[in-house]
């Protein structure tokens, strides 16, 4: 009578067993998945907003920076030759007199050298500086000079010249010149350079120049006793010994266009907005920045009342 009682666990064993099969089994369903995707090109969409917003701005900043680094080169670069204009030799020993003291030794400056074959020589009234401007446009041209003239120096046995023109040229034996003009190469239209020559061929110091003018401080004696100063451009100037100063205005723009609001205006050299969504070719969309600088002349007084 005796009975087998292990059989009964066999149906419970086997349930377990498809059970445990079917959920290995069991995959992702079509709702998951899209969702899925939806947050990854919801993920992807907004990095890559970040990533164009990131792009935008430091493209402004560095068109920003290169245009600052741009004007304080040319500025740097005009300024020393402007401050330099005018420039005379100090003689200390002009003659042969004698003195009871070396101090009463009697100076002059040596003004004017005559030209000799190739040298130009050096006339402070007419060389000291020249402006031009062309008639009906902006295109302006400064011309600044001074006296190349040798002094001691600790590296050197003899005396040397240690002037340079813009471009690093020591000039002739009597003049160092430098000449700054706006320039628009004829096969390229769009853009403009500003060059300078010296001795040799121009060269362009800086690009991406939307305007370059000069402006002149002249001094006015008509009135004894009361003398001003006048703003004047180069067809203004009668008697360049009366200059006094030169004011220099860069406009320079960069090289990205940005995103910039319609209306959006900068304000020009001759005080006047400047629409830049209204701008065409390569300035079209560009950030603009005007720098203006005023750099006095030396020896000019001299030069204009003396000296001519």
């Amino acid at each position: 009578m005796s009975k087998i009682i292990a059989a009964i666990t066999l149906p419970t064993w086997t349930r377990g067993q498809k059970q445990l099969k079917k959920q290995t089994q069991r995959g992702v369903t079509l709702i998951e998945l899209m969702v899925g995707i939806t947050i990854g090109l919801l993920t992807i969409a907004v990095a890559m907003g970040a990533l164009m917003v990131s792009r935008g701005v430091s493209g402004s900043v560095s068109d920003a920076s290169l245009i600052q680094q741009q004007a304080s080169y040319a500025m740097r670069v005009i300024g020393q030759q402007l401050r330099q204009a005018g420039s005379l030799r100090l003689n200390l020993d002009p003659g042969t007199a004698t003195t009871e003291s070396s101090y009463l030794i009697p100076a002059a400056f040596e003004a004017q050298i005559a030209a000799s074959g190739s040298d130009p020589g050096f006339n402070p009234v007419t060389q000291t500086i020249v402006g031009k401007q062309s008639p009906g446009t902006d295109e302006y041209t400064l011309s600044v000079g001074y006296r190349n003239y040798t002094e001691p120096v600790f590296t050197s046995a003899s005396e040397i010249s240690l002037h340079r023109n813009c471009l690093g040229e020591n000039g002739t034996t009597s003049l160092v010149l430098s000449e700054f003009v706006l320039y628009t190469p004829s096969s390229e239209p769009n853009r403009r350079e500003l060059r300078c020559k010296g001795t040799s061929q121009p060269q362009a110091i800086i690009n991406n120049v939307a305007n370059f003018q000069v402006r002149y401080l002249l001094q006015d004696n008509a009135v004894p006793g009361t003398s001003t100063i006048k703003t004047v451009d180069a067809n203004g100037v009668s008697n360049w010994g009366q200059v006094q100063a030169v004011q220099v205005c860069l406009v320079l723009y960069g090289n990205e266009p940005i995103d910039i609001p319609t209306g959006t205006s900068y304000t020009d050299c001759d005080g006047s907005a400047v629409i830049i969504t209204n701008l065409t070719g390569t300035r079209k969309n560009r950030m603009h920045i005007a720098f203006i600088n005023t750099f006095q002349l030396r020896s000019q007084g001299l030069v204009g009342s003396v000296l001519q």
